[in-house]
């Protein structure tokens, strides 16, 4: 007989993925193919009726949300696999991150679609992130990402760790917004952002990009970027940049500041 928190466990998971409806009991009716996928891409502004964004605002768009779930990852058959491992309850996310009870189920729908086991590891996420910059290799940039969403060190992903960290990306503040960034920036987690860190960010975000962009980017481009970074960061000239120097520089700054807004209505 299961214990009384194996049961919870398995409602909160059967709730948080509506395979379960908490008021009769009862499963819900299987979704097929086309429902899991209209029901996800509502929530994408690139997708909704009477839009007609630009190609690079769908794919900044949609590479976030199909981090985990490109669009036909869902069986023919519309089935759900078995997760082994099952995340915190419902109520326990609502209070944790910035999203809705619907919002959360959507999520985790997707994540459990593409991660039947219940977590991510680096390999995968990295094979998934490459479908979205085919003309480049984003495996580096993918392992930084997955280094930041990997808040316990443990080389996996797990649907608490990626929707804590979709939250803060999406619905945090600007403090929250620019330590995840800066957090993804300090490689080695000591505090303080040094040019080779910032160098080994930037010539992985070139790489993703690939050689065939317009403008043309020349070769010395990441370096380029990195030395504008520090002459507008590192105030004291100590050849790093700390959480404080980052924060007030980049909330000073009117472009950095609009581009934290980007995607706060991208659910």
């Amino acid at each position: 007989m299961k214990s009384r928190s194996q049961d919870q466990s398995l409602s909160d998971s059967r709730e948080l993925d509506r395979s379960y409806d908490p008021l009769t009991g009862n499963p819900s009716s299987k979704p097929n193919k086309k429902t899991i996928k209209q029901r996800f891409l509502k929530l994408l502004p690139c997708c909704r009726s009477g839009s007609s964004p630009s190609l690079n605002q769908s794919k900044s768009v949609n590479y976030i949300f199909f981090l985990f779930v490109p669009p036909d990852s869902v069986s023919d058959e519309g089935e759900l696999s078995t997760v082994c491992y099952r995340p915190e309850g419902l109520d326990h996310l609502l209070q944790q991150t910035n999203f809705n009870k619907k919002e959360l189920q959507v999520l985790y729908r997707g994540f459990k679609n593409e991660c039947p086991s219940g977590v991510v590891n680096e390999e995968t996420f990295k094979h998934i992130y490459s479908q979205f910059f085919p003309q480049g290799d984003s495996s580096m940039y993918a392992h930084f990402l997955f280094e930041a969403f990997d808040t316990h060190n443990n080389g996996s992903v797990c649907f608490e760790d990626f929707v804590m960290g979709l939250s803060i990306i999406l619905r945090g503040s600007i403090t929250d917004k620019l330590n995840w960034a800066f957090n993804l920036y300090d490689l080695n987690k000591d505090g303080c952002i040094t040019k080779e860190e910032m160098t080994d960010i930037m010539c992985s975000i070139y790489d993703m990009m690939g050689k065939y962009t317009y403008p043309c980017m020349k070769d010395n481009a990441p370096k380029e970027h990195v030395d504008n970074f520090f002459r507008k960061m590192d105030k004291n000239n100590d050849g790093v940049v700390t959480i404080e120097e980052f924060l007030e520089t980049c909330q000073k700054d009117e472009n950095i500041m609009q581009s934290m807004h980007m995607f706060d209505n991208v659910i």
